[in-house]
């Protein structure tokens, strides 16, 4: 083949990054099609197995609990290795997991997640890790997995960030899971359906809430993404503002999205899309906050970390914890489809508050995210310097704690 001139070659970078972004895309949407099935059709499930609601969160809990303690392994491995070939491995063992238990016919993941594993192997790159190979790449070379965990817990923008990730996680994983189950049942007491006796269910409320949450997700990254842009340059702390505001903005509409639920579905169903807009506002956000305030050796072991403990406090818990809240409330009457409604609704309206929390978080984040991002851009360069704001020494061969005595300059 001729070789590419420089414009071509520009041309052709630019061409497979657009096709890497859309395979990781893919990817990533096969991952949400597994995550969130058994919330489709909660329903159906309940009635065939006789389940509470309590034991119907825990088959959410236990598919995130795997994924959340992975997560850090592979975070570790994608700071040190070859993370095209960890992608593929994790993808393998996705399928032969999703082909071997399927006990559906009909079940096209593994056929999926076959075409995504094809798709990964030629045609996404190991990706450089940025000015950690190049201008700061001495400067932590070689740093124990111990010690990778202690410089992000001193980090302040990453902890309070993390924070506020889990309480989005939380409200999230909740919604997504309850709020099928939870509209069903508001039909029910409206006397627009009758309750499911047998399988399957009604799934209308499930279809509907889908696509509002595809259509909402999808125009608020966009919100996100333009209004984190134009404020960037001027604002130093835009991003965790924009994501404090669309937590705490989002809370009042999923608020009145519950208490509206006995009274009229399409109100409640305008309320969901206007929150989980103001949601969504987050999401390209927060993987920017990340890597402004963490040096490049160190965002996998971040990414996974913050992965562990927005799932382990956040949606891992989540559908079990409300779950359990509303079994204990539906004992303190007697079964009706009434109080099965009034048991559930009492335990979703803890998601707004949980929200607010989320937003005080990002608030947080707000206080100190210039000057890590300001160390994290001197560490990269290799300043030596100490940096008081997280009690680390750089020099050109390693990064020594403030506290230690053993530290030299070079």
């Amino acid at each position: 083949f001729p070789e590419l001139s420089g414009n071509q070659q520009l041309l052709a970078g630019k061409i497979l990054s657009y096709v890497a972004i859309a395979v990781l895309c893919y990817v990533n949407l096969l991952n949400y099609m597994d995550r969130y099935t058994i919330a489709g059709v909660l329903l159906s499930i309940q009635k065939y197995f006789n389940i509470s609601d309590s034991t119907s969160g825990l088959l959410q809990t236990v598919f995130i609990c795997s994924f959340m303690l992975l997560a850090p392994v592979f975070g570790y491995l994608g700071d040190r290795y070859n993370r095209k070939v960890i992608m593929v491995a994790g993808m393998v063992v996705w399928i032969v997991t999703t082909l071997s238990s399927s006990f559906v016919t009909e079940s096209l993941n593994p056929i999926l997640g076959g075409l995504g594993l094809v798709l990964l192997i030629f045609l996404i790159p190991n990706p450089p890790r940025g000015a950690s190979e190049t201008q700061g790449a001495t400067c932590m070379e070689r740093t124990t997995y111990l010690e990778d965990i202690k410089y992000l817990l001193r980090n302040r923008s990453f902890v309070w960030s993390s924070l506020g990730v889990t309480a989005m996680a939380f409200v999230t994983g909740a919604l997504a899971f309850w709020t099928p189950t939870f509209l069903s049942r508001a039909r029910v007491i409206q006397g627009l359906t009758n309750p499911c006796t047998k399988e399957p269910c009604d799934p209308s409320d499930s279809y509907i809430f889908g696509a509002i949450t595809v259509v909402t997700g999808v125009v608020g990254v966009f919100i996100g993404t333009y209004i984190s842009r134009r404020l960037r340059d001027t604002v130093a702390n835009a991003d965790p503002l924009i994501c404090a505001v669309g937590m705490l903005s989002s809370s009042p509409c999923l608020f009145i999205a519950i208490v509206l639920a006995s009274t009229s579905i399409p109100a409640t169903y305008a309320c969901i899309g206007i929150g989980e807009t103001l949601l969504s506002l987050n999401w390209a956000i927060l993987a920017d906050i990340l890597l402004c305030v963490v040096i490049p050796t160190r965002r996998a072991t971040a990414e996974a970390l913050q992965i562990m403990v927005c799932h382990l406090l956040g949606d891992a818990g989540s559908p079990y914890l409300l779950g359990a809240i509303s079994d204990a409330l539906s004992t303190v009457k007697p079964d009706s489809p009434d109080w099965r409604f009034r048991s559930l609704e009492y335990s979703v309206l803890l998601c707004p508050f949980i929200g607010v929390l989320g937003g005080l978080f990002f608030l947080l984040t707000a206080l100190y995210i210039k000057a890590d991002k300001k160390a994290a851009e001197m560490l990269m360069k290799g300043n030596s310097r100490l940096f008081y704001e997280f009690g680390y020494f750089c020099t050109d061969q390693a990064l020594y704690s403030q506290s230690s005595r053993n530290f030299r300059v070079s």
